[in-house]
């Protein structure tokens, strides 16, 4: 890219995986190359991500660019300038082009793209400005005292974009939302119990402190990766009240469209083996950290795949 277009912060060009190299250029505010840099930056990080699954209905995955595109702007000016200050300020002029977006004002492609999106779903500002507010969170807390805090956090970081799926495949009812909640928290969950070590390497920790304090293992502990039957019990507690989560996201899947149920069974399932391998290690996700292997997710994926094509 030759030049920052004039509705960038100087310092987004620090930022190497925004594919600003496919910008649209100036005076381009066309909706269609709008939609390809949003379909470009979801494939250039498609090797580590289910972006769009290959179950979607085509015509539905035009839409999932738009809100993925901003979902990865979002976390990249939270998390890639290594200063507190900037992120805070890069998310605040985000927020105000996302609030320009629904007042029909919009420079930005991934605006342009998603003002589409927002009106052919009618699609409300709040799960779109919830997720700003945990990656706001995220650059002041470092640390949850109980469960409950944790859970909060996830419903501002992870149940947005279950919901914002929901408004995509055309639903929009409290009890769908709800079951969503509980698979997008506790694929968050996990997560954090798959990058315990991860995190604290980054100064933080989603261990409740409380929890901590139940098993009699401290901070000093953590950092010095002491993995002993305090810490599997600690871990243990975690895993087993996640996994009910999952269970109960689950109850999702038969009321929805069967392509969609086969979507959100599939993340379901994918968390749930995820601590299945934590817990097939012991509960030690600080000697090395937990992944799923290649045949597991392939065999996953072909397992729904071939659900899949029995409902066509």
């Amino acid at each position: 890219m030759s030049q920052l277009p004039d509705y960038l912060p100087e310092a987004v060009l620090r930022f190497n995986d925004l594919a600003l190299d496919a910008l649209p250029g100036a005076g381009d505010a066309s909706l269609e190359s709008a939609h390809r840099y949003c379909r470009r930056l979801a494939r250039r990080h498609y090797e580590n991500f289910i972006v769009v699954s290959p179950f979607l209905p085509t015509a539905l995955r035009r839409h999932f660019y738009h809100v993925y595109a901003y979902c990865r702007w979002s976390d990249d000016l939270a998390d890639e300038t290594g200063d507190t200050g900037l992120s805070l300020e890069l998310l605040d002029w985000w927020d105000g082009e996302l609030q320009a977006c629904y007042e029909n004002e919009f420079r930005h492609p991934v605006f342009i793209a998603l003002r589409e999106t927002i009106d052919r779903f009618d699609i409300p500002i709040a799960p779109f400005r919830d997720l700003l507010t945990a990656f706001r969170q995220d650059q002041v807390v470092t640390r949850y005292r109980t469960y409950e805090d944790v859970l909060e956090y996830c419903r501002y970081s992870a149940n947005p974009v279950g919901r914002l799926v929901l408004y995509l495949c055309g639903y929009r009812d409290r009890e769908r939302q709800l079951l969503s909640d509980a698979t997008c928290t506790a694929l968050q969950l996990a997560n954090f119990w798959q990058d315990v070590r991860v995190d604290l390497k980054k100064g933080r920790i989603y261990l409740p402190l409380e929890d901590l304090d139940r098993y009699q293992y401290t901070e000093e502990d953590l950092e010095a990766g002491v993995v002993d039957e305090r810490f599997r019990g600690l871990m243990s507690y975690q895993v087993n009240r996640t996994r009910k989560l999952f269970d109960e996201g689950l109850g999702l899947c038969g009321m929805v469209d069967a392509r969609a149920g086969l979507d959100i069974e599939l993340f379901n399932r994918c968390g749930s083996a995820l601590l299945d391998q934590i817990e097939r290690r012991r509960f030690d996700v600080l000697s090395r950290r937990p992944t799923l292997s290649s045949a597991r997710k392939a065999g996953l994926f072909l397992k729904y795949a071939l659900k899949r094509l029995w409902i066509r």
